[in-house]
Order: structure tokens, then sequence, then C-alpha cells
């Protein structure tokens, strides 16, 4: 299945860490930088930690330790969020089997298991384009970097971050192989 979730802070352009998220928490709270950067390496999304207290706090507000508690079926992992769709669509899911929840939680599956690989390059796409935006959106060859990201061009990516900082590019690197055609 998946393997841990890590999370990679950068200094400037200067990588400090890439670790799972409560060895991500004991580096931050322990020696925090202003300016700093921490970037979800799955989504690419910049993330912020709260690190008041001590860091036994930090890691009770950051780390699950138990299923949460709330709408929902929380001890199955299930989360309760809002879906907005059309009369004719609630309508359809309603005459299916189980029901609307159960109707849409195997068109997901489905959808899934038909293009594994497929679903892991958009997602490989989408977060390297966040972390580029974030980290070299002012940088040389950012716009040649994206357009290479999407088509799948491994030559031209790399061409297109040769001036960045290392640190920038090897981590960009990493994030888009997924999305990249084979050399």
């Amino acid at each position: 299945m998946d393997t841990e979730a890590t999370f990679t802070t950068f200094d400037g352009s200067t990588r400090r860490l890439t670790a799972p998220l409560a060895e991500t928490l004991a580096q931050l709270h322990g020696q925090p930088h202003p300016g700093q950067l921490t970037f979800d390496d799955r989504t690419g999304r910049s993330v912020d930690f709260d690190l008041s207290g001590s860091l036994e706090d930090v890691l009770a507000r950051h780390v699950p330790t138990e299923p949460r508690s709330g709408p929902g079926r929380p001890k199955l992992g299930v989360v309760s969020r809002e879906v907005s769709l059309l009369p004719r669509h609630w309508e359809w899911l309603e005459r299916q089997r189980g029901g609307a929840s159960a109707a849409l939680r195997r068109l997901i599956d489905e959808a899934r298991k038909a293009d594994p690989d497929g679903e892991r390059r958009a997602q490989a796409q989408a977060a390297a384009d966040r972390f580029l935006g974030a980290m070299g959106g002012d940088l040389p060859g950012f716009e040649a970097a994206t357009r290479a990201l999407y088509a799948g061009q491994r030559a031209a990516f790399e061409a297109a971050l040769a001036a960045w900082p290392p640190d920038v590019r090897t981590h960009a690197l990493y994030l888009a192989a997924p999305a990249l055609e084979e050399a």
C-alpha cells in the first residue's frame, strides 16, 4: 500500500529536511526558522503547523492517533462532507444498490482501478505544479518547466530547471517523476 507520507522543509532554496510527519514536527519545533516553507510531498501543498506549546502538544494537534469523531463513521475512516449534485443525479444515486454513498464509493473505486497509472501521473503533475509555483514561480524556465511537466517530457523539464537552485531542482524532479516519460 502507500508508504508513510513525507514532508519537505525548505529554508529559502535550501532543503532542510524530508521526513514523516512526526519527525518533521519534532525538527520544526526544535529549530524554528522564520521564512521556512514545509510541503506535503503527496500534494505539493505548502503546510503550516501550529508549533506552540511543548512538542507533545504539537504532536497531539497534528499527528492522528485515533480516528476522529464527528459526522460519518470515524472508526471506519469515513468522513462526512458535502456534495452538490443536480436532482437527476440524486435520483439516480438513490436507486442504486446501497444508496447514494455506496454508489459514489463504487464509482470512485472503479475509476481509480480503471487507470491507476493515469491517476498516479495526474497526482504527480498536480503536486509538482503546486511546488513549482510556490518555489519557482519567479525563476527562469518556470513556464517551460510547467509545459514540459504536463506534456510528460522529462528532458525538457530537466532543461527548464537547469538554472534553478540544486535543492529546489532535485525536489521538483522527485515530485514530478511519476508524471514524466521514461528517458
